[in-house]
């Protein structure tokens, strides 16, 4: 009766609900459902949530928990509230009542992240003396049952570890000896390691034992343990028997569920030829990651299908720790990425060699790991700067820093010969000599390296010299005389007019779109297959998809960079962008006075820009004269640039600024018209001169006579110079070899998409560092307006456009043709299309869809583009495209599991 009228009276730390369910472990409290769900975001470093019933607990563990619950550990967390003057200040605690998301969020963030509430000390010249301060008064502080003190120590910096220089032990040696259990229970949360030595060479077991603690000594051995124990507990639900000396168990995996390929081998080997630093970082990832799974799985068990289940308490992978490197960051979401079967091999891996490393048994073949390891450094040559790093950067420990005497490397000498190489026939010294050889060997690698990436920047220069030769005289053989009556020489018909390429997700707010007469749409560059670039991995894409699975290194989608420029060009010149919201417009008369029917809003299928009526130069083929195109693209992103300056002004109503904002366009524009020969051999690119150059005269003139109210023609002008640089841009590309206005929309709104998606990472990317926090981030802001704004409706429109490249690409991998013409690729693309895409049409695009069907290029173009116009086999093409599939199948698969989980779908037609 009197634990339940306790339990009764038990509220929750952060929102004073009642009954609370979940515990805080290292921060001493005990939480409500609600509350525990932000506490599962924060992440273990910051927040070890554990259920109070439905999770087995160690008693002296659960007990230290109540215990500083009890004696107000929540003051700690909160003393700042506890001041009257906080009152006046604005500042207040959450209730019951509050919206789980922003007001408990912003709250427990503040409190257990930022640590807004907690007592500060005096500033000290030096926080090295401080925190060494502190130390020392824990260290004093254990040998008492004072447990809030202690836990006050080391929330104001001080540390667990701490080797006291005069006394030489740690704390917990103190708390052992003094056989004070909740102390060492607490210490040992906060990271002291049971297994120390104190300057005598005893640990704090051995001094437990000395003095008659039995049942501590036994709970410090069995926290020795605890992550090996943790991990067999979670594959076969048992632990070792400790007190008989029973210290590891290693689940064993059926056979026919053993993977004995020779990859899985060489994983296992490599995980061997770990060092024991790296090796423990690895054990402790797969230990949060075990923790996650099994919290998991009780939040899910206890919740009784409840809204918080749907809502955005979901943790799909290990939350960001600031204390770990990005590449141990994305390592560790990654492991969410396993599943049960692969899995429950890698801990059954990390406890067989945990059990080897302890033990001091040398791998099963040294000289096989030490060959794989040669071969490993040796294959860094011909990889990216980012494979040169181990999976798992270093991290600094704070006992490092503390326990690193001049004997340490005596130390590490002794525990080779015991720990790693006892029982095996390779000697310390051989071991020592294969070390230094590796030493000296990744050292010349290093300089290797450097020297290769010099010749390969050469070799690339010589690269493109000899395709402008080829183009060149491929031009030079087509001038023949025979080759004047080509087909392919024939006026083409122009297209239909239609405006720029629109955004999928934006509704035409904005600044109103003006569209010269007489002009029509030019095919967009396509999608290619190409080599993953090396800055892959180090932009904010990534950094927000870094829950995901990476890109294999052969292979990946890109868009060409042109194609990126150009859309960005768009996207910031300040024009409207729509989806595919179409509707017909009315029929008018060009200059020439034919007719032309005008979709004002289907440039999601038709693209932009002009197509002249004739060429002198064959669909596809390259003017060697043109001027280089990353030349021009710097050129354009100048005239980009002051063109957004212009924009900006005309939007704040600074008409002042106008004249000179035209004057540094016009500069641009002249730049980059001097790149071209004075007469081009293609229509397109005299057409495209004429209306840059033009525009920019045109515009300096409005500039000079536009009135505060009247900005119009300015902008007109404006965006007249942006879709001319675009359309410079894309007929200088090299790349551009499908030329099919079919896949010119999707590219050009999944590059919109993109850019809106990296605006948003771009304004905070601390706060925006994953999908998931963007996510979360735009429904707690926009509240009922959410997911229909922002980067989340960005998102949700981009994760369509990359099903669309997903399913076609599986249908060109799985063979899938049209037996009549085999060699089209129509029926991939509409069955990509009908899967997803046309759901979210209107009958108008789909309309539009099955027109541009005709542009659709053949099956053998499409895979040479692929291949970047190399002559590659067709089934070695398509075997890249599996391998390319395999992750990212798994990413789109991820997007749309995150939107279904948060409820983020939307199925309005556009």
């Amino acid at each position: 009766m009197m634990s339940i009228r306790a339990r009764n009276r038990e509220i929750c730390a952060d929102c004073s609900a009642p009954d609370p369910r979940w515990a805080s472990i290292n921060r001493g409290v005990l939480i409500c459902d609600e509350c525990c769900s932000i506490h599962r975001g924060l992440g273990r470093h910051s927040s070890q949530v554990r259920h109070l019933t439905q999770t087995p607990w160690p008693s002296s563990q659960l007990q230290m928990v109540k215990s500083l619950y009890n004696n107000g550990a929540n003051s700690i967390w909160e003393h700042s509230l506890l001041d009257p003057s906080s009152i006046m200040s604005g500042k207040r605690k959450a209730n019951p009542q509050d919206r789980v998301h922003p007001n408990k969020t912003d709250f427990i963030k503040a409190k257990y992240q930022m640590l807004a509430f907690v007592h500060r000390m005096p500033c000290r010249e030096d926080d090295s003396v401080t925190a060494k301060d502190l130390s020392k008064q824990l260290h004093s502080s254990v040998r008492t049952g004072n447990l809030e003190t202690c836990l006050r120590l080391l929330s104001l910096g001080a540390q667990a570890n701490f080797f006291h220089p005069e006394k030489g032990n740690t704390p917990l040696h103190v708390a052992a000896k003094a056989g004070q259990l909740l102390q060492a229970e607490l210490l040992t949360v906060y990271g002291a390691d049971p297994g120390a030595p104190d300057s005598s060479g005893k640990t704090p077991v051995d001094y437990a034992r000395q003095a008659g603690h039995q049942e501590l000594a036994d709970r410090l051995v069995e926290i020795q343990f605890e992550l090996t124990d943790r991990l067999a507990f979670y594959l076969c639900g048992r632990k070792p028997d400790h007190k008989n000396g029973q210290h590891f168990i290693i689940p064993q995996i059926a056979d026919s569920s053993l993977d004995l390929s020779e990859l899985a081998k060489a994983a296992k080997k490599k995980l061997q030829s770990l060092s024991n630093h790296q090796f423990e970082e690895l054990a402790m990832d797969v230990y949060d990651e075990v923790d996650r799974r099994e919290t998991d799985a009780v939040w899910l068990a206890t919740q009784n299908h409840s809204t918080l289940v749907t809502d955005t308490t979901v943790v799909p992978f290990l939350p960001v720790n600031p204390e770990y490197s990005s590449t141990r960051n994305q390592g560790r979401q990654k492991l969410a990425r396993f599943n049960a079967h692969e899995f429950a091999t890698l801990v059954v891996d990390i406890l067989t060699d945990a059990k080897r490393r302890q033990q001091g048994n040398s791998p099963d073949n040294f000289k096989d790991n030490v060959e794989l390891i040669l071969k490993d450094i040796g294959n860094r040559g011909s990889e990216s700067p980012e494979v040169d790093q181990p999976d798992y950067d270093s991290v600094a420990s704070d006992e490092d820093t503390e326990q690193e005497p001049t004997s340490g490397k005596d130390e590490r000498t002794k525990s080779s010969e015991s720990s790693d190489l006892s029982d095996s026939p390779i000697t310390v010294q051989e071991f020592m000599e294969v070390k230094s050889a590796l030493t000296a060997s990744e050292a010349k690698i290093q300089q290797l390296l450097k020297v290769n990436c010099h010749l390969g920047e050469e070799l690339r220069l010589m690269q493109s010299k000899l395709n402008s030769l080829q183009n060149e005289n491929s031009t030079l053989k087509w001038q023949t005389p025979n080759s004047l009556a080509r087909p392919q020489d024939l006026p083409h018909r122009a297209p239909p007019r239609g405006c720029r390429a629109m955004s999928m997700y934006e509704t035409g707010s904005g600044l109103r779109q003006y569209h010269p007469r007489g002009e029509t749409v030019c095919p967009d560059t396509t999608l290619t297959l190409q080599p993953l670039p090396s800055n892959i991995g180090k932009g904010p894409s990534v950094t927000a998809f870094s829950s995901l699975p990476t890109f294999p290194s052969t292979l990946s989608w890109s868009w060409d960079e042109i194609t990126q420029r150009g859309s960005t060009l768009d996207a910031q010149s300040g024009m409207p962008e729509s989806d595919y919201d179409n509707a017909l417009n009315h029929v008018e008369m060009d200059e020439s006075g034919s007719m032309q029917s005008n979709f004002s809003r289907t440039s999601g299928w038709l693209g932009d820009g002009t197509v002249p009526q004739s060429e002198n130069l064959s669909e596809g083929e390259c003017d060697s004269s043109l001027p280089c195109t990353e030349d021009v693209i710097s050129k354009t992103e100048l005239i980009t640039k002051n063109i957004q300056e212009l924009l900006r002004a005309a939007q704040e109503n600074k008409h002042e600024s106008f004249v000179l904002c035209s004057e540094r366009i016009l500069v641009a524009v002249t730049e980059m018209a001097t790149l071209f020969p004075k007469r081009p051999s293609s229509e397109t690119v005299r057409g495209s001169l004429r209306l840059l150059t033009s525009s920019a005269s045109r515009l300096q003139g409005e500039c000079q006579k536009a009135t505060p109210h009247d900005s119009q023609q300015v902008i007109q002008c404006a965006y007249d110079i942006a879709k001319a640089a675009k359309q410079l841009v894309t007929v200088t590309t090299k790349d551009n070899c499908l030329g099919s206005k079919v896949f010119a929309p999707i590219k050009a709104d999944i590059n919109g998409n993109i850019t809106k998606i990296k605006a948003v990472y771009d304004s905070d990317p601390v706060k925006y560092e994953t999908l998931q926090q963007i996510l979360l981030i735009e429904k707690s802001t926009y509240g009922s307006e959410w997911p229909k704004v922002g980067a989340t409706l960005a998102l949700m429109w981009l994760k369509r456009g990359l099903r669309f490249i997903q399913i076609l690409l599986q249908s060109l991998a799985d063979g899938e043709r049209d037996e009549q013409n085999p060699n089209h690729i129509r029926i991939n693309i509409t069955k990509a299309y009908d899967q997803a895409l046309k759901s979210y049409h209107s009958w108008i695009v789909q309309k539009v869809f099955k027109a541009a069907l005709f542009a659709a290029p053949c099956r053998s173009d499409f895979l040479k583009a692929l291949s970047k116009d190399q002559e590659v086999a067709e089934e070695d093409c398509l075997s890249k495209i599996r391998q390319f599939l395999i992750n990212f199948t798994a990413t789109v698969d991820a997007i749309y599991e995150m939107y279904s989980i948060m409820n983020a779908e939307l199925d309005y037609l556009v």
